[in-house]
């Protein structure tokens, strides 16, 4: 058989992959087995075996019944072939069938010339072998040098009895060392309905990326009316591409938005740039737009180099158009730039840091630069010595806030111990902070200052196991109390500004952390114990059913730090709970319950009922007595349901109690078969919208449709996506 079989029959299934037809094959598409090509043939070599043949020595060789001619190759199965020597042909007629390990062709007529290594097969039925696709064609012309050509051919995913859509063409043309096919007069069928006509396109026809039209996607609601966007992808370079995407609204205009990507053997990004040159919607001409620039690399073995700058014209732009990479509900948009050194005993990073802040917020300050020297060495008898530094420039966008110039270190000396059941550490740190602050004018700050505060932590752990049951059945619980003392000594630090500071929410995890505070502008006094224990339940495979862990900070002194002083001797208590209820539900809660006042202060849950991977039910509910000023009270469903073969219908439901009002309603149903899928999904959510003032709407709601052509986790999308409450490992 010619060798350009097997590569040429391989262009027609990666014509399947390029028009994104497979995405289904691994649910709906059992291949098919090929053929068995398990013998010792050389290239161009040929076996026959049949039931009876005539064989002339030098005209004719003629075999009937059951006829099979093997090559390295290809198989051909048949009633009778005729080989004709004195014009190397053959040519096999009857139940034919042609199999590669590509593809398997039923038909009455298969002629080969041996000479110029050309097959022609006539009224043929395809398939192929490696993935979904099959059709028919009136003739397959294959030739080493002029490729292969199918005329008044056809082809489709979909499964042989329910052939939902299809390509018919006129001819189908694939050229030896091109890497696109041609496709003439090519109709495009629903059924039997006619739906579209293409007079001429091409194809990829290797797994390199190909130029081309991708999916398109269309929306409507009520901030940008209907919604049309077409992607264009461009190919420039085995390493470089560009995604156009014009983008028509009815209420907005013209939107263009590109996506450029690149690729070296050190270096990656992206840059991405979205443009509406004039706003339909608004009063004046107002042009919007968007930036990204994202890009990680190598310099060197120890050096790496990233970027995080994002932008954009207005607050509104997320609410208003939309985003791919950003959530209405987000207030910063970060620009950051780094490079970075990394050795086994010591780290240095030095970055720029600042935002882009959204709607009414305190303006942040932004790091202009930030430098972090972080060193860790052995200083034997299994202690070790360790260093954090920083030093950073603060100013903030508002002229009248003051600046800073801040260097820290931390040397620290630690003792760690760990074995299979136990943990223990106890550390020494001298924590030393000087502040340069500028522009503190009718401030009560000081322009120069240094704090100095000691700190020590001796932290330790055991786990106990034994035997036990559960729910009848063999099982291991475990008992692990965790034990810590922290004490950090005082310094006045109300003359110092708060650049990168923010009070942090205690966990179960962050009754243990030792700061309350993120930065370093407020490092709070302690004199405490924290106190905490896990016990969990494991069965026989090793798998954890249920986690129980409860813990608690017991202050010995009252803070003097003001921004950190508590009116309690105490801490809330801390609780987390996992638990896998039978093989269906799964639990997950975590609450901080004020043992003073037996109020809960902050809660979550998640009940989860799991049939199978497609029938889902998520109960969530989450609670903050004050946060900013707010009680936070919010109940939530989330389900996903397979209604039918191939159908799968998904709704989410959240809902303010402290306001008494819906925040999103979600709905959608998706077809997804092993040849087409599409999805409709309805969705209302509060707008989030920012007045002239930057301040944000908590009344306007939003609503929308859209329709999506490509595979989507429809779980996932929304304001709330879905998230599995089960955390046990």
């Amino acid at each position: 058989m010619p060798s350009i079989q097997n590569k040429q029959f391989l262009f027609i299934s990666l014509l399947l992959m390029s028009i994104g037809l497979a995405d289904a094959q691994e649910v709906c598409f059992v291949p098919l087995p090929g053929p068995n090509l398990d013998n010792s043939l050389l290239e161009g070599q040929i076996q026959v075996k049949s039931e009876d043949s005539e064989i002339n020595q030098d005209t004719f060789a003629h075999f009937k019944g059951k006829v099979e001619i093997d090559s390295s190759q290809a198989k051909i199965n048949a009633d009778q072939a005729l080989l004709n020597r004195q014009t190397q042909t053959l040519n096999a007629t009857g139940n034919v069938s042609f199999q590669d390990n590509n593809i398997t062709v039923s038909s009455q007529n298969v002629q080969l010339n041996r000479v110029t290594n050309e097959l022609l097969i006539e009224q043929s039925l395809y398939q192929l072998n490696r993935v979904q696709g099959h059709g028919k064609a009136e003739k397959i012309a294959i030739g080493e040098n002029t490729g292969i050509n199918l005329v008044e051919s056809s082809f489709t995913s979909c499964p042989v009895d329910n052939e939902v859509w299809r390509i018919q063409a006129s001819n189908i043309k694939i050229t030896p060392d091109q890497s696109r096919g041609v496709v003439k007069h090519a109709r495009f069928y629903i059924k039997d309905l006619p739906v579209l006509y293409l007079p001429y396109f091409s194809f990829p026809i290797n797994n390199q990326r190909q130029s081309g039209i991708l999916y398109p996607s269309i929306a409507s609601n009520s901030s940008t009316g209907v919604s049309v966007e077409q992607p264009v992808y461009w190919n420039i370079a085995p390493n470089y591409d560009l995604t156009f995407s014009p983008r028509f609204m009815t209420e907005r205009g013209f939107q263009l938005k590109t996506e450029f990507r690149y690729l070296t053997e050190k270096q990656t990004g992206q840059v991405n740039i979205e443009y509406l040159p004039d706003d339909l919607d608004l009063d004046d001409d107002t042009e919007r737009y968007f930036y990204r620039f994202v890009h990680s690399g190598q310099i060197g073995e120890n050096w790496r180099v990233n970027a995080d700058i994002n932008g954009l014209s207005d607050d509104n732009y997320i609410v208003d158009l939309g985003s791919d990479y950003f959530n209405r509900a987000d207030t910063h948009l970060y620009k950051t730039l780094g490079v970075s050194y990394f050795s086994q005993s010591l780290d240095v990073t030095a970055q720029f840091r600042d935002f882009e802040v959204l709607g009414d917020h305190p303006d942040s300050y932004r790091a202009l630069p930030e430098i972090r020297l972080n060193y860790l060495t052995p200083i034997g008898l299994g202690a070790e010595f360790q260093v954090n530094s920083e030093l950073a420039y603060f100013e903030s966008g508002e002229l009248e806030n003051p600046t800073a110039t801040r260097f820290h270190i931390a040397p620290t000396v630690r003792y760690p111990f760990q074995n299979q059941w136990s943990e223990f550490l106890a550390e020494a740190t001298i924590l030393h902070t000087r502040y340069i602050q500028k522009n503190i004018q009718n401030l009560a700050l000081e322009k120069n200052i240094s704090r100095t505060l000691g700190q020590a932590k001796v932290y330790g752990s055991l786990a106990f196991e034994r035997p036990a049951s559960w729910f009848g059945k063999d099982a291991t619980q475990t008992f692990e109390p965790k034990v810590q003392y922290l004490y950090t000594s005082f310094e006045d630090q109300s003359i110092i500004g708060r650049y990168d500071t923010t009070r942090l929410f205690n966990d179960f995890a962050g009754l243990f952390r030792g700061q309350e505070f993120t930065g370093l502008d407020r490092i709070s006094d302690n004199n405490q114990i924290t106190v905490g224990l896990t016990s969990r339940f494991i069965d026989k495979n090793n798998q954890e059913r249920f986690k129980l862990s409860l813990g608690q900070i017991f202050y010995l002194k009252d803070n003097q730090v003001v921004d950190a002083s508590k009116n309690d001797d105490r801490s809330a208590l801390a609780a987390e709970l996992d638990w896998q209820i039978g093989s269906k539900w799964y639990a997950h809660t975590q609450a901080q319950v004020s043992t003073i006042t037996d109020k809960i202060e902050r809660s979550s849950l998640s009940l989860e009922y799991q049939l199978t991977e497609n029938k889902i039910i998520q109960i969530n509910h989450r609670y903050v007595r004050d946060l900013s000023s707010e009680k936070i009270n919010q109940v939530g469903i989330t389900a996903s349901w397979s209604l039918a073969k191939n159908w799968q219908w998904v709704g989410r439901w959240y809902h303010d109690l402290e306001l008494n009002r819906t925040v999103e309603s979600y709905t959608g149903v998706q077809y997804e078969s092993c040849c087409w899928n599409v999805s409709f999904v309805a969705q209302r959510n509060l707008s989030n919208r920012f007045d002239n003032n930057g301040a944000q709407s908590t009344t306007e709601f939003e609503s929308g449709f859209h329709v999506y052509f490509t595979s989507r986790n429809l779980l996932r999308d929304g304001l709330f996506g879905y998230r599995r409450p089960y955390l046990l490992n």
